[in-house]
């Protein structure tokens, strides 16, 4: 199950009863936050899709963390960390870093979220103008957290939207930092749904999607995970 249903930890145990073979919680934000005004969230029954913009909205990371200590399943548990609406994005990396620290221990893998389309700037941060002090940064942090307890994996989220040379630039600056994987993808800001903004997921994503997992298998070879 990919994040964005359950946001806060709320429904593990009853999501993992459905058999899931894995799931993914959040994106979790360091302070809790509403999200974007309603209605947020439309459905285009007639091809198969979704437009959202709910904006990260959840109950903070401490909520979640709390969540996550009293569950009973053991299904493998990821967990999608991002900023809260407010932060700069030059200070960015604070809120990554502090949902890191919280949820590292408790977290099968952590998936770092730079690709949603309804944080305003945040997909800057996939841009060579951000990522390699971005990911650095995160890499440190991770083989600090691991020094201290078990080794945690981390996994960046990307976008759909990113050109050829872009995707090249993300994958370079991945491999070099030694992330342990990639989520492919987030939803798609390219759409013409009355909305306007927000993103597009669903059978119209099929194909971007997998032009930018065919792209990023190229650039990263052939051992790299890819969720």
């Amino acid at each position: 199950l990919a994040a964005g249903l359950d946001k806060n930890g709320d429904y593990i145990d009853s999501l993992s009863a459905l058999g899931f073979g894995f799931l993914e919680i959040g994106t979790v934000t360091p302070r809790p936050q509403k999200g974007n005004q309603k209605p947020r969230l439309f459905r285009i029954k007639s091809q198969k899709a979704l437009v959202n913009s709910m904006g990260f909205n959840n109950k903070g990371v401490e909520y979640l963390v709390d969540r996550v200590k009293k569950r009973n399943s053991d299904t493998p548990l990821g967990i999608s960390i991002g900023k809260n609406f407010n932060t700069p994005i030059e200070s960015a990396l604070d809120d990554y870093l502090i949902c890191l620290d919280k949820v590292y221990k408790l977290a099968d893998y952590v998936a770092v979220n730079i690709s949603s389309p309804n944080t305003k700037n945040l997909r800057d941060l996939q841009s060579k103008d951000y990522i390699d002090q971005f990911l650095l940064s995160i890499r440190e942090r991770q083989l600090a957290l691991a020094s201290l307890d078990r080794y945690t994996p981390i996994l960046i989220k990307i976008s759909p939207d990113m050109n050829e040379e872009e995707l090249r630039i993300l994958s370079e600056s991945i491999l070099e930092n030694n992330l342990d994987g990639i989520i492919c993808s987030n939803t798609t800001s390219h759409h013409s749904h009355f909305y306007g903004g927000g993103g597009l997921s669903g059978k119209p994503l099929f194909d971007s999607s997998t032009l930018t997992l065919e792209f990023l298998r190229e650039f990263v070879g052939k051992d790299l995970p890819i969720i």
